[in-house]
């Protein structure tokens, strides 16, 4: 009989342990570095928090549109980590991660007569905050592209200062966040040119 409950006890303590385990193996959305400083691409970003898909848009000047040309979607991703600290500040924890995936676009295919869908990955980068690693406000950008990891984009990229410029939440671009932005509202986290 004792035998039975320290084999029942055992069993239980190890599926106990391997559950744990479980739990903390998978990819958490940290993000995670070469030792020469390159951002591994994390695999499982599709399993992240979804924010929001642009389509066609734009940031510089726009030039004379083709008619008979179809606009990118833009999807943007979070670590759930991040996102679930967002919900309660307001504000971007370190080790945020974001991930803007661009997609190309077709109207007609299949039994779709009208609008767009996605196709194609055409882009693929990410926005991370680690004020340890990266001096200044934290944050460095990686074009991932199809590779198993990136170099940082160098600083004298323009995402580096027309996200300082104008993003609304602490370089990201959460005016474009449909269910983020009421948060920073409520939490006063917004740049001041977005108060108003």
């Amino acid at each position: 009989m004792r035998t039975g409950i320290h084999l029942a006890f055992a069993a239980t303590l190890v599926v106990g342990l391997m559950a744990q385990q479980t739990a903390v193996t998978p990819d958490s959305g940290s993000p995670r570095f070469t030792p020469d400083n390159q951002l591994l691409t994390p695999p499982d970003y599709r399993e992240w928090i979804y924010l929001s898909s642009g389509l066609g848009m734009t940031y510089g000047p726009i030039g004379k549109e083709n008619p008979d040309s179809n606009p990118m979607f833009d999807n943007v991703f979070v670590t759930p980590v991040a996102y679930r600290a967002f919900l309660q500040t307001g504000k971007w924890p370190e080790k945020t991660m974001f991930i803007l995936e661009a997609r190309s676009s077709v109207s007609h295919g299949s039994i779709n007569n009208g609008g767009h869908y996605q196709t194609d990955r055409m882009g693929f980068e990410a926005e991370v905050k680690d004020t340890s690693r990266f001096p200044g406000n934290g944050w460095a950008f990686f074009a991932l592209e199809n590779s198993k990891s990136a170099k940082m984009i160098p600083r004298t990229a323009s995402c580096y200062s027309c996200h300082s410029k104008n993003g609304a939440v602490d370089n990201t671009f959460v005016q474009f966040y449909p269910t983020l932005l009421p948060v920073a509202k409520a939490k006063g986290t917004l740049a001041p040119s977005f108060e108003h």
